[in-house]
């Protein structure tokens, strides 16, 4: 086996050990949010497990995507909406960059405004992540997506350009822009790192083209990591 795909196996295996951590805090009779992505799935996949051995039982599941829907249903999850309860015991997700003060980025699969629904309608955020995303400041290593309104694609790229992004159209895999659940944009926006991201999240809120941003910020009340010398658990209490 060669040294990148041994890198790869390492990695995979901590974000097992991490999301099933992530699993242990949920409990019988719990509402939950189920993010988006691999290290969502690889939750959602414990969790199912533990709920055909019967260690955990009466689970509802509110998922953040399309796909995470799909996904969770074909695992034989109990998957309800908003309009059958109000708010939700424990949002499990991934990031795609978390800083020192547990702010993240997310959006590298185009779900963050449904992501950012659950959030902030969750009592609490667990969020999964390898060692490999953590930065001392947000836009580090990852561009902000935004989820923008096709009608207004080109007025919010020269929006972002003129408060210092980077700016690019995402693209899918058939080289034709990625259009979300809601039948909109992304761009992703590199500024760089972020000093102010209040001001930043400010800035991309007061525009009316712009649908959501993925800058996560004070929302993650625990942070799973998993790292070469095991696994960390952060809360916003221990930083």
């Amino acid at each position: 086996m060669d040294t990148q795909s041994n890198v790869i196996d390492i990695t995979d295996r901590l974000k097992n050990i991490a999301s099933a951590k992530a699993v242990d805090f949920v409990k019988s009779g719990m509402v939950l949010g189920l993010g988006s992505g691999s290290t969502a799935e690889l939750a959602i996949r414990e969790l199912s497990k533990r709920l055909r051995s019967g260690k955990l039982s009466s689970i509802i599941c509110i998922p953040s995507s399309t796909k995470t829907h799909n996904y969770a249903e074909e695992l034989g999850l109990n998957i309800i909406n908003f309009r059958e309860i109000s708010e939700i015991d424990i949002t499990i997700d991934g990031a795609d960059e978390v800083d020192s003060n547990l702010n993240l980025i997310k959006g590298g699969g185009g779900a963050l405004l449904r992501e950012k629904i659950l959030a902030q309608n969750s009592k609490r955020n667990i969020v999964v992540v390898h060692e490999s995303k953590l930065s001392k400041r947000l836009g580090e290593k990852w561009s902000v997506p935004i989820e923008v309104l096709p009608f207004a694609l080109e007025t919010e790229t020269n929006f972002l350009q003129k408060i210092g992004a980077k700016v690019s159209l995402r693209i899918d895999e058939d080289d034709t822009p990625f259009i979300t659940d809601q039948n909109n944009f992304i761009l992703d926006a590199n500024f760089g790192p972020i000093e102010d991201l209040n001001k930043v999240a400010s800035q991309l809120e007061g525009r009316a083209g712009i649908i959501e941003h993925g800058l996560f910020l004070d929302i993650a009340s625990d942070v799973i990591i998993g790292c070469a010398e095991g696994i960390k658990h952060l809360t916003r209490k221990t930083i």
